[in-house]
């Protein structure tokens, strides 16, 4: 994933603990962000995402395994995502989370791989995988046909966070069903429940919640 780095390159870190109790090494590639074209790939907005799983009875849900850690870095561009540590200077050989660039990159990515399924059976947002279909047998096919470009693509899901089979499926923030699609009451509970905005940063990340739903 890293390597030794003789770059001149060398963005800071530092630790972020995870909700797992482990920890996340995050690099601030603020600086080499400023620098960068910014790569104008959409991002599908989420109730043109939505709209394709109206019907759907059987869904499944894929959770690739650190899924920009999957993508190999060109090797010309390895050097620009150096970072310093105590420990010494090193580089990312796959690309990282920190840079401007990722999720469009990954989302178009898996567009690729999975565009003929795109519309029928399948919805990708990032690296998060749903797998729908109205019936158990068109079910088993579809998540066969899933499987098997993940597979060839060696790409690898965290087996913990995905679920199968399922009548029901929490994603994007919304509770999906042969009944329908409504918003995940969880995050109903976190708007309900949000303190009082008094900074203009706070005020920016409750409209920001708000008005995804």
């Amino acid at each position: 994933m890293v390597r030794p780095s003789v770059s001149p390159w060398g963005a800071p870190v530092l630790l972020v603990k995870k909700k797992d109790g482990g920890a996340r090494l995050c690099v601030d590639n603020r600086q080499l962000n400023k620098l960068t074209i910014k790569n104008k790939y959409p991002l599908l907005r989420i109730d043109d995402l939505m709209d394709q799983l109206r019907g759907a009875s059987v869904f499944s849900k894929i959770d690739l395994r650190s899924g920009y850690h999957q993508i190999r870095v060109k090797e010309s561009d390895i050097p620009k995502t150096a970072f310093r540590t105590r420990y010494g200077h090193y580089e990312y050989v796959v690309m990282p989370f920190s840079v401007t660039n990722a999720p469009a990159v990954f989302m178009n990515y898996m567009n690729k791989i999975f565009r003929s399924f795109l519309d029928r059976f399948v919805v990708v947002f990032i690296d998060d995988i749903l797998v729908y279909s109205r019936s158990l047998e068109d079910h088993h096919e579809h998540l066969r046909l899933v499987l098997e470009v993940l597979r060839e693509r060696q790409l690898y899901a965290k087996l913990s966070k995905c679920k199968f089979w399922l009548s029901e499926v929490k994603f994007l923030g919304h509770v999906i069903s042969a009944e329908g699609i409504a918003v995940d009451p969880a995050k109903v509970e976190v708007v309900s429940q949000w303190e009082r905005p008094r900074t203009a940063t706070e005020i920016r990340s409750f409209v920001g919640l708000a008005g995804y739903y």
